[in-house]
């Protein structure tokens, strides 16, 4: 297994896209993968969520805003998914302040080592902050096109585009060239690692 011991999380909330999700379940565990699904869970100690498509139930029990910066720093991928899941976890009770995902998300992008992973609509996430994005090349749903320019990324017309620490994907339905891609780059930061020197050699 080539991912024991990399930490991938994954956001969550009602209305997702259950093929998604339920491929990155069974994919990145294939691989040996710490999966954890977050979400906010509004004081609750778990919440079941709902598919779009099946109303399939979910239950999450992890919250993203309980993590503080060492533990965050212990995940090698934290993944946006398609469909509505971006648009419910970017509510906020107060315009002034950013939707806790969104600064959830701004934390992660602050640390290089992270994989970022979003997908299709999950850009919708990115719009509190969209500096997290500005001058970056992305790929997303055709209905986001507009917003990708109004937030100042390169929208680059390919199904996956990789910039740096950053991968994204056009729709739910690219979730396997998605999910390949966040595996090969973790993959190659691996064997980069592995290839490092020593200390003091």
């Amino acid at each position: 297994m080539r991912f024991k011991g990399k930490k991938i999380g994954i956001l969550i909330e009602s209305d997702f896209y259950e093929h998604e999700i339920w491929y990155y379940r069974y994919r990145f565990l294939e691989e040996g993968a710490d999966l954890h699904f977050l979400s906010r869970l509004w004081g609750q100690r778990s919440i079941t969520f709902k598919g779009h498509e099946y109303k399939a139930p979910f239950d999450c029990n992890e919250s993203f805003e309980e993590l503080d910066h060492e533990q965050l720093l212990s995940y090698d991928a934290i993944i946006v998914p398609s469909g509505i899941v971006s648009d419910r976890l970017r509510y906020t009770e107060s315009l002034a302040d950013l939707p806790p995902a969104t600064a959830f998300l701004q934390r992660a992008f602050a640390c290089k080592k992270i994989v970022k992973g979003i997908i299709c609509h999950g850009l919708w996430l990115v719009a509190p902050a969209p500096e997290l994005v500005r001058g970056r090349s992305v790929v997303c749903h055709n209905n986001l096109h507009g917003d990708v320019i109004a937030y100042g990324a390169r929208y680059v017309d390919e199904d996956v585009v990789v910039d740096d620490d950053l991968v994204t994907a056009r729709t739910g339905d690219h979730a396997g060239l998605f999910a390949r891609a966040i595996i090969n780059m973790l993959v190659r930061r691996e064997g980069a690692a592995g290839n490092e020197p020593m200390e003091g050699t």
